[in-house]
């Protein structure tokens, strides 16, 4: 994640300590304010679990490829509080219960009880239809850190992409639901063709809807992502996108709106971000590059500090990976399966920089990006190490020259960009 308003604006919000080593002010009472950790490298993950596949919806970009039927063989609920047992004692962060649609699971509200039980910070992904007046204040009651909404854009266009017609305005009415509660809650979109254009009217919209946060995710081709990978943001594209997010996220601020904005799979943001800010202020410029680097982007995400849990009980470096598992926690604990580097996948996410290739390796802004995404990489071009596709800065921001290209070629090392992402 690269925390827009945090970075760009200076703006404090939860997360600031797991993210960049500094602990704001207004979070420095709440549970885990204690564990910031000394080094990016030393986070525990936050954890997603999918605890169910089955979903309400069938959306047409879902990476777990759910839909609304009955899956066998997931975690049942005393094997899911072993689990939390487990997670608690290797003390993560926090645990993001997610999906499917987490809300068809019946046992949810125990697993989340059991979980705030042990002192876990836990958070909710959902497409929010399910979300009555009774959900939202029992959301609330329990203290859900936060619930995370997906939407992909406004009515109609939502409604493609969820496959269901009347999605937008059943999410809305979970929105409001949370909000009327006092439920911290949130906008989770992924950018595509379908959407980036519309992205002033999104930003209408979290403020008129008083929503507290939003994260804008970058595509990534699992599951039915794959079908609609000719859809996303070309280069050119993306920048535009991330220009108005910064716009739109820095008018916020000026105008005294307590937001946090967020983008999600593509930890170039945060230098694309640096690169806008230095032109306007450099000296608090080169203070976010050192935040940038502390986190160190992808060097220390998937595998590092972010995992996941599938419906079955397998273990991935993120969600986007579950065709990829490193064991399964009905045979092992989480925390053994995670801190075992026999595996060479897991071993190479733990050591990026003695693993990446390409472009990546040579580009002067590694420290701070660490590759971005690996699973995104790993789909293209069936490499894990190999860069990633989607970073949009040109060859003169990284600073590749000719003769790199001519080493890189002799290496093998040589990844095309796919032609849809370059189109102009």
């Amino acid at each position: 994640m690269i925390g827009i308003s945090k970075l760009y604006c200076g703006h404090e919000n939860p997360g600031d300590a797991i993210r960049y080593g500094h602990q704001s002010k207004h979070m420095a009472s709440r549970p885990m304010a204690h564990a910031t950790p000394k080094t990016a490298g030393e986070r525990r993950p936050v954890t997603a679990w999918n605890i169910t596949r089955s979903c309400n919806l069938k959306c047409i970009h879902c990476y777990s490829d759910s839909e609304g039927k009955k899956y066998g063989g997931e975690l049942t609920t005393q094997e899911g509080k072993t689990l939390i047992d487990d997670l608690a004692e290797f003390k993560i962060p926090a645990l993001l219960f997610s999906g499917g649609e987490p809300l068809v699971r019946p046992d949810l509200f125990d697993l989340i009880r059991y979980a705030r039980g042990k002192g876990i910070r836990t958070t909710l992904s959902t497409n929010g239809t399910l979300i009555t007046p009774e959900i939202a204040k029992e959301l609330h009651e329990i203290d859900m850190a936060y619930v995370g909404i997906s939407l992909d854009g406004i009515g109609e266009i939502n409604d493609e992409f969820r496959g269901k017609k009347g999605a937008f305005e059943q999410a809305m009415t979970g929105f409001r639901n949370c909000v009327e509660t006092g439920q911290r809650v949130g906008l989770r979109l992924t950018l595509t063709r379908h959407n980036y254009e519309n992205l002033h009217e999104i930003f209408d919209f979290i403020e008129k809807e008083n929503i507290q946060r939003a994260c804008f995710y970058h595509l990534v081709y699992a599951g039915r992502g794959k079908d609609i990978q000719g859809n996303d943001l070309s280069h050119k594209e993306t920048r535009k996108a991330m220009d108005i997010i910064l716009e739109r996220t820095e008018d916020l601020h000026k105008r005294g709106l307590d937001k946090d904005i967020l983008t999600v799979d593509n930890h170039v943001d945060g230098i694309y971000l640096y690169m806008k800010l230095k032109e306007k202020d450099p000296a608090r410029a080169e203070e976010v590059l050192k935040g940038l680097t502390w986190n160190g982007g992808g060097t220390y995400s998937s595998g590092v500090g972010f995992g996941d849990i599938d419906f079955l009980g397998n273990v991935h470096a993120d969600q986007f990976w579950m065709y990829y598992s490193f064991g399964n926690v009905k045979e092992r604990k989480f925390s053994d399966i995670w801190m075992d580097t026999s595996d060479k996948i897991m071993a190479g996410l733990k050591d990026r920089p003695g693993h990446i290739k390409g472009k990546c390796k040579l580009c002067k802004w590694f420290k701070a990006c660490g590759g971005a995404l690996r699973v995104r990489a790993d789909l293209v071009y069936d490499d894990p190490f190999a860069p990633d596709p989607a970073c949009y800065l040109t060859d003169e921001e990284i600073g590749l020259t000719q003769a790199d290209y001519d080493k890189l070629e002799e290496e093998g090392e040589h990844f095309p960009v796919p032609e849809a992402l370059t189109a102009t």
